[in-house]
């Protein structure tokens, strides 16, 4: 079986990818797993860090975010033993009890950490925090959770009106609210319900759309009351429970696997097989999004995992074609769109993504530089105020991508040299660490078999 060469290269600054595409072609096979869900493994660390007892994690994530989100509570007096993926032991110190640190919190690159925790501190009467991240994470909004917090009485300062880290918190004694989101987003959701913890009363909120439910889930498990009104996309929590330690199995990511999907959809004669993925309803937006775009994708082994739905993906080679991604299905396949701009670079016709404007403001300006790094492949990806949209059939040409320092933009330039003739340099390739250390190794693994 032919090859392709993926190495690696140590620069001054940053950490190179390199792939090489061998002319007689190249199929992968095999099965893997990918790491653990982030989104879970960051509230398995912050709900076991608020419950009394034990909470017993396997299966977490290891990424740089995770750590950030570990690193915080440990300095607010949560006992977490160190990170592996087999186990990982929280000892809560109980709601409300969260300590004054004794330094700034820093979030480094993950807004979740920062945004979710948010709504814990400013709901800890008489306690002072200071948060900040690293030079990405203080470009990035958080006027999004800061004004429903302000509206529940929260007394927080930063930069541009409290819109930018870093951010200063007075925690304060906060009342109940009902919060009308103008976006579909689940830190916005979290943030609210996890300030309304802490607050005598019931707190709702509302979506326009329904956004991935991981901690409605996980809330639940912990022992909070919460009731769901699916009509209005709706959530109510009552506050002051008490929370107990759980035992949290936590699954393959989704956002992960998919860049499996399509690296075993786009790549000729290709059969993967991805095993122990999450597939929550409100996270298979990108199943969906595949399947219109006809990929053979296969879920075997369905069952339950700790409350969260979980399958194995099997995905075979097949031809695409392109397909409408917009409205409803935004929230459930955000942080995929990325690579399935790279799936629709293959598809016959075209594919237009909209609705995405919130993909502005992550870690880079993905539609930006998505539509920018692929164009330097050869493709015609043309870029939308509030999406993409492309037109496929090209075939790639090898290249100098930049990843901006972004996981998700590294990851899936990476599928994209899969299948561009000749040699290509992903340049930053070590930002795929924050969500999969593994990554590299992995596709290295898959394309030696």
């Amino acid at each position: 079986m032919t090859v392709a060469v993926v190495t690696l290269k140590n620069t001054e600054n940053q950490q190179d990818l390199i792939i090489t595409r061998p002319k007689s072609g190249l199929c992968l096979q095999g099965s893997l797993r990918v790491p653990g869900d982030k989104s879970i493994s960051h509230r398995a660390l912050m709900l076991g860090g608020l419950a009394q007892g034990e909470t017993i994690i396997e299966g977490l994530l290891l990424g740089e975010d995770p750590r950030s989100t570990a690193s915080c509570f440990r300095q607010m007096g949560a006992d977490i033993s160190p990170l592996n993926t087999e186990q990982v032991i929280v000892k809560g110190i109980g709601l409300g009890q969260l300590q004054e640190p004794p330094d700034i919190l820093n979030a480094g690159n993950s807004g979740t950490t920062m945004r979710l925790m948010l709504g814990l501190l400013a709901s800890h009467p008489g306690r002072f925090f200071t948060v900040t991240g690293d030079s990405s994470l203080r470009t990035r909004p958080m006027s999004r959770v800061v004004k429903p917090l302000q509206q529940m009485g929260a007394k927080i300062w930063g930069r541009k009106e409290a819109s930018l880290a870093p951010l200063a918190i007075q925690g304060s004694v906060l009342q109940p609210i009902r919060y009308y989101s103008p976006i579909a987003s689940a830190q916005v959701k979290s943030c609210v319900l996890l300030a309304g913890l802490m607050i005598e009363g019931k707190t709702t909120v509302t979506e326009p759309a329904l956004s991935r439910d991981h901690s409605e889930r996980m809330l639940r498990a912990f022992g909070a009351k919460l009731s769901i009104d699916p009509e209005t996309n709706s959530v109510t929590i009552e506050g002051m429970p008490t929370l107990f330690g759980q035992k949290v199995v936590v699954p393959g990511d989704i956002s992960s696997a998919a860049f499996w999907l399509v690296a075993g959809t786009i790549v000729p004669d290709s059969e993967l097989l991805i095993e122990n993925v999450g597939v929550n309803p409100t996270r298979t937006g990108v199943l969906e999004a595949l399947s219109m775009m006809g990929a053979d994708i296969q879920l075997e082994n369905q069952r339950l995992v700790a409350g969260e739905p979980v399958a194995d993906l099997r995905v075979r080679h097949g031809q695409l074609k392109g397909c409408e991604i917009a409205g409803d299905l935004i929230p459930r396949l955000i942080d995929e769109i990325p690579i399935l701009a790279v799936a629709a670079v293959f598809a016959q016709g075209k594919t237009v993504i909209r609705d995405a404007a919130e993909l502005r403001v992550k870690e880079s300006d993905r539609l930006a530089v998505m539509a920018s790094q692929l164009n330097r492949m050869g493709a015609k990806v043309q870029e939308l105020p509030d999406g993409l949209e492309i037109t496929g059939g090209t075939p790639l040409q090898s290249n100098e991508v930049d990843s901006y320092t972004d996981h998700r933009i590294a990851m899936s330039m990476a599928i994209a040299a899969l299948s561009a003739t000749g040699t290509t340099t992903i340049h930053g390739a070590q930002a795929a660490a924050v969500s999969y250390p593994d990554f590299t190794t992995t596709l290295q693994r898959l394309c030696e078999l």
